[in-house]
């Protein structure tokens, strides 16, 4: 009987120095593309098994916003509708695979850590393992706060409902929840913005002294992406991911500097005992 074998989805073992030829990296980066990929996919199948319950959770913005609707603006009237005959699949195909996206991030940032981690040093590599620990709080802690300024959101956008005439607003189930799904991604990618900084300087792409430099144009790019990818175009949503975005690049930037300083201070080290 014939074994399947995986030999060629291996990734070729790394020379000393972490030096590869492009074809090996091309093999590298798609074994990891692979392998996340499939981490989803089961994530997604997971995550199917519970569909009601997160759909009801991912409803519950709406619901909080209504509420908070109802003391402002006591004569608006929504109703949620579903139209078409196969949105409701499609619907559950979306909810279950940003829930196994959202499951399944230790796997792939983890494999992000990996692909990188043969061109670090070793000591490089404590640092990098260190921030990946960071990476999975950060992107969770996005997808939350995405989750939970929705509402407020929502109620903004609404409240430009005129309330001189009767007006039903009928809000499509479909568009909604595909727009929360995109805000809490959103919101995760966002929050991994420092990460990214850190192991840019870590394996020597960026100085820190380059981070300060560019701080001004980073932090206009940052309002800039914060009102453009927010898919709600509301201010208050465009604030909430911008302000946290600005805040976790200066920290970013300090890190930087704290490793750049121990990076000089080792070479000056080393010189003395030479």
């Amino acid at each position: 009987m014939a074994r399947l074998s995986l030999g060629w989805l291996r990734p070729p073992k790394p020379a000393p120095g972490g030096v590869m030829s492009l074809a090996d990296h091309l093999r590298e980066l798609r074994y990891r593309i692979i392998l996340s990929s499939v981490a989803v996919v089961v994530a997604s199948l997971v995550a199917a098994l519970w569909y009601d319950p997160l759909y009801q959770i991912l409803m519950r913005p709406y619901l909080v916003a209504v509420e908070m609707l109802a003391q402002s603006n006591p004569n608006l009237d929504t109703t949620t509708v579903i139209s078409g005959v196969v949105t409701p699949f499609t619907l559950a195909l979306k909810v279950c695979l940003v829930a196994g996206l959202v499951l399944a991030s230790p796997v792939w940032v983890y494999q992000i850590w990996a692909y990188i981690v043969p061109a670090l040093l070793a000591k490089e590599r404590k640092w990098a393992l260190s921030f990946l620990g960071a990476a999975i709080p950060l992107f969770l802690f996005g997808v939350l706060i995405g989750y939970y300024i929705m509402p407020q959101g929502i109620s903004v956008m609404l409240s430009f409902t005129p309330s001189s005439v009767p007006i039903t607003n009928l809000l499509e189930v479909n568009q909604f929840l595909e727009l929360t799904l995109q805000l809490m991604v959103v919101f995760g990618l966002g929050f991994l913005m420092p990460v990214v900084v850190v192991g840019l300087n870590l394996i020597g792409v960026v100085s820190a002294q380059q981070l300060a430099k560019v701080r001004t144009y980073v932090i206009f790019g940052i309002f800039v992406f914060g009102a453009a990818a927010t898919p709600s175009t509301d201010p208050f949503s465009m604030m909430a991911l911008s302000i946290p975005m600005t805040l976790l690049y200066i920290i970013a930037e300090v890190i930087a500097h704290a490793h750049d300083r121990r990076k000089v201070a080792r070479a000056a080290e080393a010189a003395a005992v030479a």
